[in-house]
């Protein structure tokens, strides 16, 4: 990839994007990618009135997703077994009485909503049957999902090097590897290590701190008690395809690195809340603590 000319900075679905490439993106192309945003946003969005997710969250039975769909909810499938149920789609209703509401209350409910069992809704691509209506939240795979998406719209619009940024999920499609510090959970200014990212490769952090709102509640739940976990501060994963790393950035919070490498090939780094620090032997990179 020749060195980057171009950068392309917006906000979508509520955080910061950037895409660099060798030669500014056409109006064309940029219309495309910001169609694919609205697109998946309208069908997943948990904070917008309009979209499918929050008319699940008003009417149980049978919908029909389209083909998008398929990878990120067979993840979500594997994801749930891999945890135990830690890993769910269904914790929507429960962060949002937490208050990580569409109306970013913040305000957090003295009895908030159970987490329904993802092993009692029906998936078999294109039909997901909800037994109630059912509040789902990506969040756990779908910013990578999306990514990965942006990325394969670029491709199609003939862009043969780029990278994809949306605040920390990242797609790298470029002809060098690229160099990417991971910033320390507890201070945005330093780093605990650099990654050396190959083309083709991605890699997603997930941390505690991104979105916490008050002591002891932050978007990542465990979806066996509702509530937010505390033992892991942050993660990072490389693999193939940013959902992949992604899921899987979500999961380490509450499954071994081995039990999870025994169904997807991945790198890792994890920070756990006593400071501990451990990472893949074969980590593309270093690690400073």
């Amino acid at each position: 990839m020749p060195p980057i000319e171009a950068s392309w900075e917006f906000e979508a679905i509520g955080t910061s994007w950037q895409i660099d490439s060798a030669l500014r993106l056409s109006d064309p192309t940029r219309e495309a990618v910001a169609s694919c945003i609205e697109g998946f946003d309208r069908t997943w969005s948990r904070f917008r009135a309009d979209s499918l997710v929050a008319r699940m969250a008003t009417q149980a039975g049978t919908w029909v997703l389209d083909a998008d769909a398929r990878a990120l909810l067979d993840l979500y499938d594997e994801l749930y077994v891999l945890t135990e149920g830690a890993v769910t789609p269904l914790v929507g209703q429960t962060l949002a009485d937490l208050g990580y509401d569409a109306d970013y209350s913040l305000v957090a409910s003295a009895s908030p909503a159970r987490v329904g069992e993802w092993s009692g809704v029906d998936w078999a691509y294109p039909m997901l049957t909800l037994p109630s209506p059912m509040l789902l939240d990506v969040g756990a795979a779908g910013k990578g999902c999306l990514v990965d998406l942006v990325a394969g719209v670029l491709k199609d619009q003939g862009v043969t090097g780029f990278t994809v940024d949306a605040s920390g999920d990242l797609a790298h499609r470029g002809g060098a590897p690229l160099r990417v510090a991971l910033e320390h959970p507890s201070d945005p200014t330093a780093a605990i290590g650099i990654v050396e990212l190959q083309p083709g490769k991605a890699l997603c952090a997930s941390a505690t701190n991104r979105r916490a709102w008050a002591d002891g509640l932050h978007h990542v739940l465990d979806g066996r008690t509702g509530r937010p976990t505390g033992d892991i501060l942050a993660t990072w994963v490389v693999a193939e395809a940013c959902m992949v790393a992604d899921g899987l950035a979500t999961a380490l919070f509450f499954a071994e690195p081995d039990h999870l490498a025994a169904r997807f090939d991945f790198e890792f780094v994890r920070m756990h809340a006593d400071g501990r620090v451990e990472w893949s032997h074969d980590l593309p990179g270093e690690v400073f603590v």
